[in-house]
């Protein structure tokens, strides 16, 4: 056999191991492709999955919403000067994933230990559920919520969610209006917020978590307190079913405070549907009585027909339309128009405004605003109601108050009218300076008559039905109405419905105060319950209290004692 050299032998050593090598390498870059294609797969599995679960659609389970709509901000609602009325408070709200419960009997025991009110059938029903998600209840305190943690139920989790919170609770409650469980606005000035954008926001999910700017009302809180406070006390002392009131600037047509009463709290608006619990002021029509006696006086001066130093056959009654017209206290005599209105004569009065004419009395009320829809932001306003066809009994009829039903608060705007000079200005619950007033304002008076009717008010506060609205240093002016209301179809003299609209200081007045109280008892020792006993000494509680708020200082002339310590 041949035998290799040796130099022969280590050539073959060494074509061996490069062969070797060779082979090693090849393997180790298969490997590293290997390895390469199978990352390359894992994240294109994991690319795949992201864009699938991002063109999905989302899930639709029961009682869910988004959670930019859950936890849209609302701005706070501040007063005049800065006070919170409405403002956004933190929460939780409790929930549960079905699918995680392991035993459903159990965790409803658990759950009723904390929350002892739960609906504990509807509860499980929801916990057998094959849906992924369920609320069980909304806004939690932060004591429910440790309690319910220490339970350590799986599946059972908590969602953070806004709540509205009203540090005032009723006291501006028709006003501000309040929210439903998922913080829309749906009543007042809450729900205005919502009209003017800030609904289609939290809808596109825009508004999540975000501080917004306030949102200032015209209210005043301190008149607003002193306003529902008032009137608090006049249910009580007149045994009435309920009252309402606005103080009205009549410069800028600014709400400072209205009230109505029942109210509730916007904190807990279970209550807010409740019949009684209406707002009065704009979202119910009344006949306003011998208010409107104010307005068709202004009428017959405005018209030329009619002057101050006119007189008009009171004696008798008006036989019409086979209705007899007559006086509650009558004169028996001929009046001059200031008696008319003193005396608050119905004679007198439709005399005056059969001197007008059918045509003439709706267009005028009609110039005033008071038979249409008024014009503001807050979204409950009631339309106005008058006769299909004028006729001359409606005419005589509403010429002192009966026949049409109109809102409180605009027979307040209207007033202003009568008080500023002659300017329908709409009112407002927003700030508004007097500049910007004048541009929307419409002259529907000529300002001769706003003084004749100054004139007509303060006398009528002096030496009229008015009397007990009387605050010394304020100078008020006003008129009462003492409205019959109608039962089983026909005008009852024991139910009424009372006013008493005022202006002061009457001698260049900056606010209309009208306060209306349904169906008051007459006191003890009084045989009457007339709005001059009621309505107007509340007129003068209100405007005793709130007066100095309202920058009005009191002035109780030269002749004034000095005053002693």
């Amino acid at each position: 056999m041949r035998k290799l050299s040796p130099a022969m032998a280590a050539g073959d050593s060494r074509l061996e191991f490069e062969g070797l090598r060779k082979a090693q390498g090849a393997q180790a870059k298969n490997r590293i492709i290997i390895a390469i294609a199978c990352f390359a797969l894992i994240y294109t599995v994991i690319g795949g999955r992201l864009v699938q679960y991002g063109l999905r659609s989302p899930e639709t389970v029961s009682s869910i919403m988004r959670a930019d709509q859950l936890m849209a901000s609302r701005p706070d609602l501040l007063d005049r000067h800065g006070e919170v009325l409405a403002t956004d408070i933190r929460t939780v709200s409790l929930f549960a994933e079905p699918h995680k419960i392991v035993d459903s009997d159990e965790a409803v025991e658990l759950l009723a230990t904390v929350l002892p009110d739960l609906d504990l059938r509807g509860i499980h029903r929801k916990l057998s559920s094959n849906s992924r998600f369920q609320w069980l209840r909304r806004q939690l305190t932060p004591k429910q919520q440790s309690q319910i943690l220490a339970l350590g139920i799986p599946g059972i989790g908590f969602r953070p969610e806004t709540r509205r919170f009203y540090p005032g609770g009723p006291t501006a409650s028709h006003v501000v209006g309040h929210v439903n469980i998922d913080n829309k606005g749906i009543a007042g000035m809450e729900k205005y917020v919502d009209g003017q954008g800030l609904g289609a926001l939290a809808a596109a999910g825009m508004t999540f978590n975000e501080d917004l700017k306030p949102v200032r009302l015209s209210l005043d809180l301190r008149v607003q307190h002193v306003l529902r406070d008032e009137l608090s006390a006049a249910i009580g002392r007149y045994k009435a079913i309920a009252a309402a009131g606005v103080v009205l600037n009549v410069h800028t047509g600014e709400v400072l405070g209205m009230a109505s009463l029942p109210d509730y709290d916007p904190n807990n608006p279970v209550e807010a549907l409740q019949k009684d619990r209406l707002n009065r002021m704009s979202a119910g029509t009344y006949e306003m009585g011998s208010t409107f006696k104010a307005f068709t006086t202004a009428m017959a001066l405005d018209s030329g027909k009619v002057t101050m130093s006119d007189s008009f056959d009171a004696r008798g009654s008006i036989r019409i339309g086979g209705f007899t017209i007559s006086d509650f206290h009558g004169k028996n005599r001929v009046l001059t128009v200031p008696e008319i209105f003193i005396y608050s004569s119905n004679i007198g009065t439709a005399r005056m405004a059969d001197l007008v004419g059918i045509e003439g009395h709706q267009a005028f009320l009609t110039r005033m605003g008071l038979l249409s829809r008024m014009k503001t932001e807050l979204p409950e306003v009631a339309m106005p109601s008058q006769p299909a066809k004028w006729k001359k009994i409606n005419s005589i009829t509403i010429s002192f108050g009966h026949g049409v039903s109109t809102t409180p608060l605009q027979t307040a705007v209207a007033a202003a009218a009568l008080m500023n000079g002659g300017k329908l200005i709409a009112p407002t619950f927003l700030p508004r300076s007097r500049e910007e007033a004048d541009g929307l304002a419409l002259q529907v008076l000529d300002p001769a008559t706003s003084r004749d009717m100054r004139k007509l008010m303060k006398m009528n506060v002096a030496r009229g039905s008015g009397r007990r609205a009387a605050v010394d240093g304020f100078r008020v002016g006003g008129k009462t109405g003492t409205a019959e209301k109608v039962v089983d179809g026909r005008y009852s003299s024991k139910v009424r419905f009372n006013a008493f609209l005022s202006a002061f200081p009457i001698d260049s007045p900056d606010y209309v105060v009208l306060v209306v109280i349904d169906e008051p008892k007459p006191e003890e020792g009084k045989a009457s319950a007339t709005a001059g006993l009621n309505a107007a000494p509340t007129v003068g509680a209100i405007i005793r209290r709130s007066a100095t708020f309202l920058g009005v200082r009191p002035d109780f002339g030269d002749t004034a004692p000095a005053l002693s310590y």
